[in-house]
């Protein structure tokens, strides 16, 4: 330690020898310095939040959430700072002034980007900042037009949230509407074909869907027509049983011919009944032959001998024998039809295998192009409802919460704060600058550093004496380095004040 003290001594006494070089330094490293300082622009911040609420319950009726809102305001901010907003920033501020054509413009909008920051936190607040440092302007102008830029930026920000949904709603519609015509001429051509294609082969088995699908729709049809034909024919040959069993007359007949017996009657309501499908246990058909065993026993209802009429049940068989009949042969005709038309298509397919892939081809083509028009049709109302809603509904309420500050002191730099800095740092040079001299042109401060050098023994030290003027010579000499010391701080100090001046003119 006390070689270690000894060495700083020595240090400081070689430092203090060259003083005069160390404040020279000094102040050429502080006047550099302070010169670099006040060339440095003051640079202005202005400052806006903006508070944006995207709550609509008509919005929220048609399916525009909350999260696709804030999703569009997002994309609002990042389109902020695109080069045609920024032009605009320059034409509707003071900047207008200092240009002549639309490159000037560019050049100030381009400019203008690094400048001009946007953070949006979660509660979907907005901050807007704005930093100019225009060394061609003054003070004052890079103030207000920080201040200008920040307003012009919300102005956008609430122009673009009106303006930018019905734009982007009016593209939308305009490419659904090309989308739409295209695939409807598309549509109308595979419709054509189609038609054309089924008027030519319509005549061979007649029907909806493709071929595929109207054979196997004929096919269902023929078993449906089977199906019935075998019921038909049975109530048929039921009606043919129950007509050979039944007299076309019947004995007796009323007074001159007229009405048959009451015998006759009830016989042809039990005929009739049986026809229908009654069984003998019905209760109908009990009543009916009771009542003919009560008109026997009582031989009531009997004609006049050699005389009969026509029997009205031989009748009512007949008839629905001759309408069976009729349904029979319909059936029959039904079904040699569709086993025609099958024949005639199978033949058809045998004779041109691509007949059935081109049917399938086109109603394919057509299904596919009547759905994605339908589709379209349905996205185009939905588009126009949606930018109706949004063009004609409040969707989001701006609320500003800090208007655009009026910047009074620069945010950088620190001025007062680098101008101490310079004077540390000159002050530091200059003793540096003492010390790396010291060790080019080394001293003898000791006589030990002395005997250490020349590896000799020092006999004795000689004190220095100064007479009356020289020590009235060194007292001068060290108020003028006291002066001059004093005077670069003193110059530190009033450049400081100097700057405070300055903002408080601004």
């Amino acid at each position: 330690m006390p070689s270690l003290y000894d060495e700083l001594l020595i240090a400081l006494h070689g430092v203090w020898n060259r003083r005069w070089l160390a404040l020279a330094v000094a102040w050429g490293v502080c006047v550099a310095g302070w010169l670099a300082v006040s060339l440095i622009p003051n640079a202005y911040e202005s400052k806006a939040k903006v508070f944006v609420a995207t709550q609509s319950v008509i919005q929220d009726k048609i399916g525009i959430s909350a999260v696709e809102q804030q999703k569009n305001l997002d994309a609002i901010r990042q389109t902020l700072g695109s080069a045609a907003n920024l032009e605009k920033v320059v034409r509707g501020t003071d900047l207008a002034g200092t240009v002549a054509s639309d490159a000037d413009v560019a050049a100030r909008a381009g400019s203008l980007k690094d400048k001009i920051a946007i953070v949006s936190s979660e509660n979907n607040l907005f901050e807007i900042t704005t930093t100019i440092a225009d060394s061609g302007n003054s003070d004052r102008a890079n103030a207000r037009l920080a201040n200008q830029i920040t307003q012009k930026l919300i102005d956008i920000f609430q122009e673009e949230n009106i303006t930018g949904n019905r734009d982007e709603t009016r593209q939308g519609l305009a490419f659904l509407d090309q989308q739409i015509a295209q695939t409807g001429k598309a549509l109308a051509d595979a419709e054509k074909k189609r038609v054309e294609f089924n008027q030519q082969f319509a005549g061979i088995l007649p029907g909806a869907g493709s071929i595929f699908d109207r054979m196997a729709a004929a096919q269902t049809e023929l078993n449906q027509i089977e199906s019935q034909l075998m019921g038909a024919q049975s109530a048929l040959a039921a009606m043919n049983g129950q007509l050979a069993g039944t007299p076309a007359t019947i004995p007796g007949g009323g007074v001159g011919g007229g009405s048959p017996s009451a015998l006759a009657q009830a016989q042809g309501e039990l005929a009739s009944a049986k026809a229908r499908g009654w069984t003998d246990a019905h209760p109908d058909v009990v009543a009916l032959k009771r009542q003919i065993a009560a008109i026997k026993a009582a031989g009531g209802g009997a004609a006049s001998a050699g005389s009969s009429a026509p029997n009205p049940a031989y009748l009512s068989i007949r008839s629905m024998q001759a309408e069976r009949a009729a349904a029979v042969q319909a059936l029959q005709a039904r079904r040699s039809q569709i086993e025609g038309d099958l024949a005639a298509i199978t033949a058809r397919q045998i004779a041109d295998p691509g007949l059935a892939s081109e049917g399938e081809r086109l109603d394919r083509d057509y299904d596919v192009l009547k759905a994605q028009y339908d589709k379209l049709l349905a996205d185009r109302g939905e588009v126009r409802l949606r930018g109706d809603v949004q063009s004609e509904t409040k969707g989001a309420s701006f609320r500003i919460i800090d208007p655009p500050s009026m910047p009074t002191a620069p945010a950088s730099p620190n001025r007062p704060l680098l101008l101490v800095g310079v004077l540390i740092v000159g002050i530091g040079a200059g003793v540096g600058a003492a010390f790396m001299l010291g060790q080019v042109h080394p001293t003898f401060p000791t006589a030990a550093r002395l005997a250490k050098a020349a590896g000799l023994p020092v006999i004795g030290t000689i004190t220095e004496t100064l007479n009356a003027s020289q020590v009235a010579e060194r007292k001068h000499k060290m108020k003028l380095f006291a002066g001059a010391s004093g005077a670069l701080g003193a110059a530190c100090l009033l450049l400081i004040v100097v700057e405070f001046i300055q903002r408080g003119m601004a």
